[in-house]
């Protein structure tokens, strides 16, 4: 559940190893227990994931019904996000671990001979590169950049240009490859494109040939994104797919695992 202008609540947790209390986070999984918030336990969690489970029938070669723990979907998310793309190191960071080695540990299939030419890279980048540009981010430094992804936000979706960089387009977002489009704005996209058929007869009908084909390109472009927006939505659908966080999610995580958890 969420609060105001959906933004997540915080809560405080307490932490069964450390035998403390964490300070309020704003924790995913919570619910409201008699108007007071408070996180979802691991317990209840596993119980549900069990319950769901065993209601699908699904069972092992031993013909045991399925059983897992929510710490084994980590694994599932590290794999299926590295074998979509994602750095290692990048991977690291969200999954919270404090040594790279405890990241590919959880990740079941990715091939071992391009885990080492990935590390082989990061090292030679990090020789040649100013060791000045590894120091620790300043408040303000980390502000500027999560202001750059806040004037991304675009009315189809989000510019995917990146850091320190400016719009090379003049913001002509629908002819932009770096646009990413909204799946909840395709009846915008559609309006977008059916306008742009009807300015490019009307230019047709008044000889306006340099008017054709500008309107041509841009609503070519439409329609490429149109096309897109259906096979993102064909991979969603598909039963293996995982998804990849978003930068807000991968953001939010600011804290880092010390045990290697």
């Amino acid at each position: 559940m969420r609060g105001e202008n959906g933004a997540i609540p915080s809560v405080s947790s307490y932490d069964i190893h450390e035998k403390a209390w964490n300070d309020p986070m704003p924790l995913l999984y919570q619910w409201d227990v008699s108007g007071d918030r408070r996180p979802i336990s691991s317990n209840t969690v596993r119980d549900a994931l069990n319950d769901a489970l065993f209601a699908t029938g699904l069972t092992d070669g031993a013909g045991n019904p399925l059983k897992f723990q929510p710490h084994d979907f980590r694994r599932i998310f590290i794999t299926d996000a590295i074998l979509n793309g994602l750095p290692p190191h990048i991977a690291q960071v969200i999954a919270g671990h404090s040594n790279i080695n405890t990241t590919m540990g959880y990740n079941a299939i990715y091939p071992a001979q391009a885990i080492e030419a990935h590390r082989s890279f990061i090292a030679r980048r990090r020789n040649l590169r100013p060791s000045e540009e590894y120091r620790a981010v300043t408040a303000e430094e980390w502000q500027e950049f999560l202001n750059h992804f806040e004037r991304r936000k675009l009315a189809l979706g989000s510019c995917g240009r990146a850091f320190g960089t400016d719009c090379i387009h003049e913001h002509a977002c629908v002819r932009c490859p770096v646009l990413i489009v909204d799946p909840n704005e395709r009846g915008r996209l559609f309006e977008i494109r059916d306008n742009l058929n009807d300015r490019i007869a009307e230019a047709e009908r008044e000889g306006w040939l340099g008017e054709v084909e500008g309107l041509s390109v841009s609503r070519d472009a439409a329609e490429e994104k149109l096309a897109q927006l259906d096979e993102r939505q064909k991979k969603k659908e598909s039963p293996v797919f995982m998804g990849i966080p978003s930068f807000s999610e991968a953001a939010a995580r600011t804290s880092f695992a010390t045990n290697g958890a």
